[in-house]
C-alpha cells in the first residue's frame, strides 16, 4: 500500500508561483507514473500533469502547459508541481496519484493511489 501526502499549497497572488509537493512512502516510487489532478467546486476533477517513474516523460493539459512544471526526485521519493504564471482560475484542490508501471497520462481511473489533497488559492 502507498501514502501520498501532498503539501505546499496555499493563497497566492495572480502572476505569482507556488511549489506543490508529494511525498510517498510504503512502495517501491519509482515504479510509479505520478500524477497531480485538480478539483475546483461544482467542476469534476481534472488531470494537469504527469510523470513516468524515471522521469522520461511527462504530460500536461493544454491549460497549464507553459506555466507548470512536474518533476520528481525518486531519491527523496517526492514529485513536485512548480506552477508559475498563476491565474485565479488555477484555484482548486491539488491531488497527487500515483499508477504503478504507468505512462503519467491523463487517465484519472488509470492510478491506484491517491493523496488527501492541498488547497491552492490564486487571488485576482
Amino acid at each position: 500500500q502507498v501514502q501520498l501526502v501532498e503539501s505546499g499549497g496555499g493563497l497566492v497572488q495572480a502572476g505569482g508561483s507556488l511549489r506543490l509537493s508529494c511525498a510517498a512512502s510504503g512502495g517501491t516510487f519509482r515504479r510509479y507514473a505520478m500524477g497531480w489532478f485538480r478539483q475546483a467546486p461544482g467542476k469534476e476533477r481534472e488531470f494537469v500533469s504527469g510523470i513516468t517513474g524515471g522521469g522520461e516523460n511527462t504530460h500536461y493539459s493544454n491549460s497549464v502547459k507553459g506555466r507548470f512544471t512536474i518533476s520528481r526526485d525518486n531519491a527523496r521519493n517526492t514529485v513536485y508541481l512548480q506552477m508559475n504564471s498563476l491565474k485565479p482560475e488555477d484555484t482548486a484542490v491539488y491531488y497527487c496519484a500515483a499508477d504503478i508501471f504507468g505512462a503519467g497520462n491523463d487517465n484519472v481511473d488509470a492510478y491506484e493511489y491517491w493523496g488527501q489533497g492541498t488547497q491552492v488559492t490564486v487571488s485576482s
